[in-house]
């Protein structure tokens, strides 16, 4: 498992750099403000997971109780996805490290970026 650094666009814009995906899944620091930007190069779909940390329906107001899960995107071979942003509240760890984990169902050739706007 890898720890991610997120990358923040400027003015003058952003390069980002792209990281190999871990086969173990992967942590990033998350604000709220975070958006993962995952590239899928190889010949297959993959499925991207950002887990749930908390496991009790939440009272959201305007909705009632309402049941948080798990953030799973399909990848296309060939395609690209942006994922968030990302609430804290439902997705950070619970160690207090204020970082979220991602797990894929295959890293072949899928790189990833995390971008904090």
């Amino acid at each position: 498992m890898a720890a991610l650094t997120t990358q923040t666009p400027t003015p003058a814009g952003l390069a980002a750099s792209y990281a190999s995906c871990s086969g173990g899944g992967d942590t990033v620091p998350n604000n709220g403000k975070v958006y993962l930007h995952i590239k899928n190069a190889s010949g297959g779909s993959i499925t991207v997971t950002v887990a749930k940390t908390i496991s009790t329906p939440q009272n959201i107001p305007g909705y009632g109780l309402v049941t948080i899960s798990d953030i799973s995107v399909a990848i296309a071979a060939g395609a690209e996805k942006f994922i968030g942003p990302i609430d804290p509240n439902a997705y950070n760890s619970t160690s207090g490290t204020g970082t979220v984990a991602i797990t894929y169902s295959g890293v072949t050739s899928l790189t990833i970026a995390a971008i904090q706007f």
